[in-house]
């Protein structure tokens, strides 16, 4: 399964007639576009059912909500899908996003609790060994470039943190996130599920690592 040169075509219009009539009149279009897009989705999450226990596989509505943004455009001119790990142990959410010269993917925690958060910290605080081991795991600085993205992220140390603390470049994230861009060719290529594939497994040290630390406190002994 692959995405469609046509379900491309139908975004890139999307994108330059983002109004509720050029969509109605291009419904049809739009659901074929939609139902290559779910079946590419649900290959993935076959896939990622085969190395890891996923509990839920989103794929997000086409409709945006304008209540309280600038932006009026009723439309998201992308296909979207997230993938949700199994239970409190399995800490770490997948995403996949298709929009034509901006597809990616990503991994991680993206707006953390502020109680995983000071967690968190508080193991990069005592020994953030193992988590810059994560950066520098062959396969992670392969596809991720070796380094944790975020959202946003604080001016200083948190609170209560030493500003001078050799990690403070971690202490100050707000979310710990890994993201790899993907061309359009790519996207097209009948080789993309395998890469997102292949992408998602090179997650698992990371993922691994982190449910370990949000399920135990820092004398590593078990909270759930």
């Amino acid at each position: 399964m692959q995405f469609e040169k046509t379900t491309f075509k139908y975004l890139q219009e999307l994108h330059k007639n983002n109004n509720r009539d050029w969509f109605s009149e291009h419904k049809e279009t739009y659901l074929k576009a939609q139902q290559n897009a779910k079946e590419v989705f649900e290959e993935v999450n076959q896939n990622l059912q085969k190395h890891d226990e996923i509990e839920k596989s989103k794929m997000m509505r086409i409709y945006r909500d304008v209540r309280f943004s600038k932006d009026k455009t009723p439309y998201k001119a992308h296909f979207a899908n997230s993938f949700s790990r199994m239970g409190k142990e399995l800490r770490g959410g997948y995403f996949l996003r298709i929009r034509p010269g901006e597809s990616f993917l990503a991994g991680g925690f993206w707006e953390p609790n502020k109680e995983d958060l000071f967690r968190i910290r508080k193991e990069i605080e005592l020994d953030a060994s193992e988590i810059k081991n994560i950066l520098k795991d062959k396969n992670y600085k392969k596809y991720f470039g070796g380094k944790f993205e975020s959202l946003s992220e604080l001016k200083t140390a948190p609170r209560g943190f030493d500003k001078e603390h050799p990690d403070v470049n971690l202490l100050r994230k707000k979310g710990f996130i890994a993201s790899r861009k993907f061309s359009d060719a790519e996207v097209l290529s009948p080789d993309f599920v395998n890469s997102v594939d292949e992408s998602f497994k090179a997650l698992r040290p990371f993922f691994n690592l982190f449910s370990d630390i949000l399920t135990t406190n820092l004398n590593g002994e078990q909270l759930i």
